[in-house]
């Protein structure tokens, strides 16, 4: 969630280290103990998306208003009838059930949240009992911190805490927290604060529940400071759901911060990396509010995800048609990224009225599996431009490769061998339309239209690629402007050349080809943001390319470039231009041209 629009403020009221060869630097999978909750990424159903959107019908009693106990049993059948057997079995029930339809919270006499009777009359467990009757697991919400409605002049008792009350577990000074101020924020220091969030897991567990969403959670959620560190506030949830002894999934929202992504991974069993999917208008999502934001913001979680722990790129909204607000195309995009990425598979669609096309996105078994599979997720094996190449390679040796033509017109995009760690032929299967298209020699290329992907399973049949490797900051390269050698741990010969701004350019000089051609050279750099550079080829025409960021500016990462070469000594050259570009820290050149 936002919280800088008005729309979003509605709802505060609701409240790889780098290896020599190629072949590796893809993400594969690693073995793990089987971790009893989040062994891979949940699948089911979310209420918010149809909560927050304004399309004609879906909130009819005003904003939000959606959420409701007979609305939640309508998704519970239609899951349970449509979508279950695809592996699709957790009701999620998002925030406000605890509010009535003027945004009045209700609190029971220990602080913590009391279902409204008027949207859910049965009350929390009727709900997930008949939930649970259809073999499907339930999802509540919660905002991080001691909500202020709950405070009631700090004389509201803790349950099973004698003598302690609201006012011994919060900030004297009554500090607010998460993404909307909407709690007070709890302080951990004091032996009364983990008692009331041992109540509210209490509750939720004893009422049966298998999943608890914690929203607004920073540092992220739009905020950041010591007010806004809710680590705390997760390692007491991790706690608390311990000693309930119920099995129940820990997921946290919003826009988590990179920089504590072992904390997200240590507490909890999933991390929403950015913010909604939702556009908050009249469909429930755009592409461009803010699915393809998606592209741009994954890499540099991948390889944070894995058994017990799963980056959350939210709902998927894929099945409704115009509901939805994007072309097929798009919706076959949307898809395609969450699986390879290895996100949840939750949708917020109306699942009692799918279309066709939705239905078969959703329930594509050969594209679950790679969403379910052992493997880690892929990441962009090509800069984050136009068109992108993503890939992971699989325990038995495969390869999930998927293609995306992110631009506003039709467009090819080809996937190379080369950049995937071989050379020579692969057989290819498109896991969408379920059909194997035969032998590709050196790669694979397909017209794609506007923000359109294809998806395939790549099995390699030829040899393993070669190369020479060339060190960013060796005395034999020319640097310009500001850039200069500095000192970084995680980079192949512990140092990179940095500085690359505002003119600032690296030169790698006498990288010798054995013959004129194109090759895909694999280029190892830092960059804590998304940050694009030139590159050109003995002084010819230079292609400015965007290098995803790799999270921050100790971690490596890898992309594969096209260049062409003459025969012989060249020269490669990295130019920041007018702005700043990454760090640069080494480039491996294959002995053969693509």
């Amino acid at each position: 969630m936002y919280s800088l629009t008005p729309v979003r403020a509605l709802r505060a009221m609701v409240v790889l280290a780098l290896t020599a060869g190629f072949a590796t630097h893809l993400p594969t999978a690693h073995a793990d103990t089987a971790p009893t909750v989040a062994a891979k990424p949940y699948m089911g159903w979310s209420s918010w998306s149809m909560q927050s959107s304004k399309y004609p019908g879906l909130n009819p009693d005003g904003d939000y208003s959606y959420l409701t106990e007979a609305n939640v049993d309508k998704q519970t059948d239609a899951l349970a009838a449509k979508l279950k057997k695809y592996g699709y079995d957790y009701v999620n029930i998002d925030a406000g059930w605890w509010m009535d339809k003027t945004w009045k919270s209700g609190f029971d006499e220990y602080g913590r949240q009391k279902a409204d009777p008027v949207r859910f009359p049965s009350g929390m467990k009727a709900v997930a009992d008949r939930i649970h009757s259809k073999g499907l697991k339930a999802g509540i919400y919660l905002p991080a911190g001691l909500e202020k409605g709950a405070y009631g002049d700090g004389k509201t008792p803790i349950r099973n805490a004698d003598g302690c009350t609201t006012a011994d577990i919060v900030y004297s000074d009554l500090r607010t927290t998460n993404g909307w101020d909407s709690a007070y924020k709890i302080d951990f220091s004091r032996p009364c604060a983990q008692k009331y969030i041992d109540s509210q897991a209490q509750l939720i567990a004893g009422w049966g529940y298998d999943f608890l969403k914690l929203d607004g959670v920073g540092p992220g959620s739009g905020k950041s400071g010591d007010q806004y560190d809710n680590v705390a506030d997760v390692a007491a949830w991790n706690k608390a759901i311990t000693a309930t002894g119920r099995p129940l999934h820990l997921e946290l929202s919003w826009s988590l911060d990179y920089g504590h992504a072992a904390d997200w991974k240590k507490y909890s069993n999933g991390w929403r990396i950015d913010t909604d999917v939702e556009c908050y208008c009249n469909t429930l999502v755009s592409w461009e509010n803010s699915v393809d934001d998606r592209w741009d913001d994954a890499p540099a979680w991948t390889d944070k995800a894995g058994p017990g722990g799963w980056n959350d790129l939210d709902s998927l909204d894929v099945g409704n048609g115009a509901m939805d607000g994007l072309t097929k195309a798009e919706r076959q995009s949307y898809a395609t990224l969450w699986a390879v990425a290895k996100s949840p598979l939750f949708t917020g669609d109306d699942l009692t009225r799918l279309d066709d096309y939705g239905v078969s996105l959703l329930t594509n078994r050969e594209v679950i599996a790679v969403d379910q599979s052992d493997a880690l997720p892929a990441r962009p094996v090509t800069p984050s431009d136009a068109q992108q190449v993503w890939a992971a390679k699989n325990p038995n040796g495969t390869y999930t490769v998927a293609l995306f033509n992110l631009a506003s017109a039709p467009a090819a995009v080809s996937a190379n061998w080369t950049a995937l760690g071989f050379t020579g032929k692969a057989d290819v299967r498109d896991l969408w339309n379920h059909e194997d298209l035969g032998s590709f020699t050196n790669k694979v290329t397909e017209a794609l239209p506007a923000h359109g992907s294809r998806l395939f399973t790549v099995t390699p049949h030829g040899s393993a690629v070669t190369t020479t490797p060339y060190e960013a900051e060796a005395t034999t390269n020319t640097l310009s402007g500001n850039a200069s050698v500095a000192d970084c741990s995680a980079c192949s010969g512990a140092h990179k050349v940095g500085n690359l701004y505002l003119g600032g350019k690296l030169t790698v000089n006498n990288v010798v080809a054995a013959k004129a051609g194109t090759y895909q050279v694999r280029i190892a750099y830092v960059s804590g943001d998304s940050r694009s550079v030139a590159i050109s080829a003995n002084g010819n025409g230079a292609t400015s390319h965007k290098f995803p960021s790799t999270g921050d500016w100790g971690t490596v990462g890898t992309v594969s470039v096209p260049v062409t070469l003459k025969a012989g000594a060249n020269t490669i050259t990295f130019d920041s231009g007018s702005s700043y570009a990454p760090d640069i820290d080494r480039i491996d050149v294959p002995k053969s041209s693509s």
